[in-house]
């Protein structure tokens, strides 16, 4: 991977975990019952690419 790709890997991991704050933050202040789980549970799920994403950036 090239010194350009890891920074735009790196870029869209920090997105990605901004958007996962944002919808665990919106889950538990303003939902409840099954609209805070589907939410919390799209946010989790976001961190597998945040994982691998961060993963790639440092190789």
């Amino acid at each position: 991977m090239s010194s350009m790709d890891k920074m735009w890997a790196s870029f869209i991991a920090m997105g990605l975990m901004v958007l996962a704050s944002v919808l665990i933050t919106f889950a538990r202040g303003k939902t409840s019952g099954a609209v805070r789980f589907i939410l919390s549970l799209i946010a989790f799920v976001l961190f597998i690419p945040i994982l691998i994403l961060m993963l790639l950036s440092m190789m």
